[in-house]
């Protein structure tokens, strides 16, 4: 099981990259600020770094440059600000692997982490297929019952977090969280709305409504 080191100084972020983390299958821990990041990536123990840049004591960049200077080998994905294209080059330049801009969105993340920790081992199955429904994340595009079916991003995602977690209920705010980022509503009705969008498209009876806690794509 894959260790990851989660250098963010940021209670919320952290706690809502912990969660979706740990929720994906993968062992977790937090550092609050630079000093902390390095000792513990330095220390080894971990397969993935994610790399705030704005940490206290010890900046993001000065951690990835000790680290790299030290030949410690760790995969690194950096977050940093949208609008920061200064940010992120320099990040890349220094020694980083990949790169997230915030605010993002669970999903993305996650592909980025998995394809950091791809290397070396077998591949990771690019198409999800779950009771007559398929989607191909290389490509983006999604099958259902035979036939081609043309959905915008944010329904591919949720579509996504579904297939991942075939007849598991998901709550709504697992479902904001995975698609929609850290930077959401938790009374916004989006997730409501596409998944009505996506039972439009790919069948209204593969997602069931659990009544009071969320939804279930049907396996069978």
């Amino acid at each position: 099981m894959n260790r990851i080191l989660i250098a963010e100084d940021e209670a919320r972020i952290a706690s809502f990259l912990e969660k979706g983390l740990r929720g994906s299958g993968f062992v977790t821990a937090v550092a609050r600020d630079g000093v902390a990041a390095h000792d513990l990536a330095a220390g080894g123990g971990f397969d993935l770094l994610i790399l705030d840049i704005g940490l206290p004591l010890s900046d993001g960049f000065t951690v990835l440059r000790r680290l790299r200077q030290a030949k410690v080998a760790l995969p690194v994905i950096i977050l940093t600000a949208r609008d920061s294209v200064t940010d992120t080059v320099a990040g890349l330049e220094g020694g980083a692997d990949d790169y997230v801009a915030k605010p993002f969105a669970f999903e993305e993340l996650l592909a980025r982490v998995r394809l950091r920790l791809r290397a070396g081992r077998a591949p990771e199955a690019t198409v999800l297929r779950v009771a007559g429904m398929s989607l191909d994340l290389r490509t983006r595009r999604a099958y259902a019952g035979g036939r081609a079916v043309d959905l915008s991003t944010r329904e591919f995602a949720l579509a996504e977090v579904f297939c991942r977690h075939p007849d598991q209920v998901l709550t709504r705010e697992q479902l904001l969280s995975h698609v929609w980022g850290f930077d959401f509503d938790p009374g916004s009705n989006v997730v409501d709305v596409y998944v009505r969008y996506l039972r439009r498209k790919i069948g209204a009876d593969r997602i069931e409504t659990v009544r009071g806690t969320g939804y279930r794509l049907r396996a069978g």
